[in-house]
């Protein structure tokens, strides 16, 4: 019986969404990323950043596309005609049903062996210890000087120039001119290096712009490489553009994505400086007010303890008259008391006449003892009286300059105690037993502190 038309196929119908889809899974699936060579053609750069060319030989060409984030670490502009070699991974347009290249990277064709001897010298000098980070040195903070190795004619050691002069007019700039490319420059670079070591500089900035990889070759010898690490300042490399990597980057103390950025790294703002700077003198400034007003403060309060001399006498001359007082009171109270026991005695006397001879001789003898006492009394009273009045003379200024001493007070009108505290050129005001004088000190022989 013959197939009814209407049975279902053996294989189903796809899609063309499904059947490019299809396509694109087993093209990226089978192919790894590859490098292509050819020339580019029908080159355009699209406003949202992409990059459309197609990659030509003699007798094929292929669709390549180039993304926005790789095309920006390019580095160097694409123009149709250019022989380059491209990384890249097979891939299928569905929309349009295209077989096309994504290029993750570009080098101008005759680059990839340069690259591998890149590769193979990075290897050896890594292998070596060479790049190891505890062997950097650390760059100084505010260099006086810095010695830059470059070609006089490089655009970038006017950016370097520039930005130091911007930014730390004060460091002194010593120029090593090399070649920085063709034949013989390495060994120019790294005769140039020796001769920035030796210099009295603190840091030494390697710089020239950016390029092809073989503009940049002689910074991939490994003449320069040892010339950087054997040098006795550090070295930071400022050597094409920020994707650009030389084996000169990876030897040196620090690698900074370009020659501008090597300038900064070393040269301290100036107006950041001085304006931290100017916070410092403002918080010392501050600093010092507080002390001195807490000083100032400190010495009002002990000048309201202090006394003077003079006024120290004056007290202790009336404690003096005070203390007269009380003694000429105290005699006058014992006399009158002496006086009263006496006339009561007197009484009692009288009241026993029969015994009237017995009592007066006892009253007698009564009497020269109360005599006796008020004597010994009076005597005692007044050797002490002129004991303190001798202390008294010997405490009164006047008394000390009359012995031949005089009296120093500073300009202030402060008694001058410590000969330390003078200094030549002071004037002093001496007081004399009799008169005054104005003098100015030549000498200051300060008192030895005992041992």
């Amino acid at each position: 019986m013959p197939e009814s038309s209407t049975a279902p196929s053996a294989n189903p119908v796809l899609s063309v969404s499904s059947l490019n889809r299809m396509v694109r899974d087993c093209l990226e699936s089978s192919f790894p990323l590859t490098w292509v060579g050819g020339e580019i053609s029908n080159l355009t750069y699209a406003a949202s950043g992409h990059v459309y060319f197609s990659l030509k030989d003699a007798s094929s060409q292929v669709r390549c596309v180039m993304w926005r984030n790789r095309a920006q670490l390019l580095g160097w502009r694409l123009e149709n005609g250019q022989q380059i070699e491209a990384r890249t991974l097979v891939s299928f347009y569905e929309p349009r049903g295209e077989f096309q290249l994504n290029v993750e990277a570009v080098r101008r064709a005759g680059q990839g062996d340069l690259f591998e001897r890149f590769l193979r010298l990075k290897a050896k000098l890594e292998a070596e210890g060479l790049f190891a980070p505890e062997s950097k040195r650390p760059l100084p903070q505010h260099p006086r000087a810095l010695a830059i190795v470059t070609s006089l004619q490089a655009a970038a050691l006017r950016d370097v120039l520039s930005t130091l002069q911007r930014r730390a007019p004060q460091v002194r700039i010593d120029l090593f001119p090399t070649p920085v490319q063709g034949d013989g420059a390495a060994e120019k670079i790294a005769d140039a290096l020796h001769q920035a070591s030796a210099s009295d500089c603190d840091a030494i900035i390697l710089c020239r712009g950016g390029g092809s990889i073989e503009d940049l070759w002689s910074f991939n010898e490994e003449i320069v490489a040892r010339a950087i690490r054997a040098s006795a300042l550090p070295v930071i490399s400022g050597v094409g553009h920020e994707t650009d990597f030389t084996i000169a980057d990876f030897a040196a103390d620090l690698r900074a994505a370009t020659p501008t950025a090597a300038a900064e790294l070393l040269s301290p703002d100036r107006e950041a400086l001085l304006a931290t700077l100017q916070q410092f003198q403002r918080r010392i400034g501050r600093q010092l007010e507080r002390e001195l007003a807490e000083k100032s403060q400190r010495l009002d309060w002990l000048a309201a303890r202090l006394t003077h001399p003079a006024e120290r006498i004056r007290q202790r001359r009336e404690a003096i008259v005070r203390l007269k007082e009380r003694l000429a009171l105290a005699q006058t109270h014992q006399i009158a008391g002496q006086q009263q026991r006496l006339t009561t005695l007197d009484h009692r006397l009288r009241g026993h006449r029969p015994r009237l001879e017995g009592r007066r001789d006892h009253l007698s003898h009564l009497q020269y003892r109360l005599n006796n006492a008020v004597r010994q009394q009076l005597s005692s009273t007044e050797a002490k009286l002129n004991q303190l009045g001798a202390s008294l003379i010997q405490l009164d200024p006047q008394t000390v300059l009359n012995r031949g001493y005089a009296l120093a007070f500073d300009e202030n009108g402060r008694a001058v105690r410590d000969a330390g505290e003078l200094h030549p050129g002071t004037v002093l005001n001496l007081n004399f037993a009799k008169g005054a004088a104005l003098a100015t000190v030549n000498q200051v022989v300060a008192q030895l502190k005992p041992k």
